[in-house]
């Protein structure tokens, strides 16, 4: 299958007092996928199931992430997700205290054959 990249999308999320790596980076790919609209899958008469789609977050800590909870956020697609080290963590109110911040990058890829 020969496909072509559709969509790069970014999105940032956080867990201001939460502690919550996994709440950082479902917001993250929330924002990613409000910032875009796939209108070519109806013009065209695609079926969304066919997509491919590529998560990758970045986070301080990747091992605290689930990555079913980030790829339930998505509603359609053969989706992957992929945690790596980056994003960050911001000190807040004292030292127990940590802001999460949460960076994804979504790519979408279709056969338009």
């Amino acid at each position: 299958m020969a496909t072509k990249r559709i969509l790069l999308e970014v999105g940032t999320g956080n867990d201001w007092h939460g502690g919550s790596y996994t709440k950082a980076a479902v917001r993250a790919v929330e924002d990613a996928i409000h910032h875009s609209s796939l209108v070519l899958l109806k013009t065209l008469d695609l079926d969304p199931s066919k997509m491919l789609v590529d998560v990758k977050i970045g986070v301080q800590q990747p091992e605290k992430v689930d990555p079913a909870a980030v790829k339930a956020v998505l509603p359609h697609g053969q989706i992957t997700v992929e945690v790596v080290k980056g994003g960050l963590n911001a000190a807040n109110t004292g030292p127990d205290d940590i802001s999460i911040i949460a960076v994804a990058a979504i790519t979408v890829h279709l056969d338009l054959a």
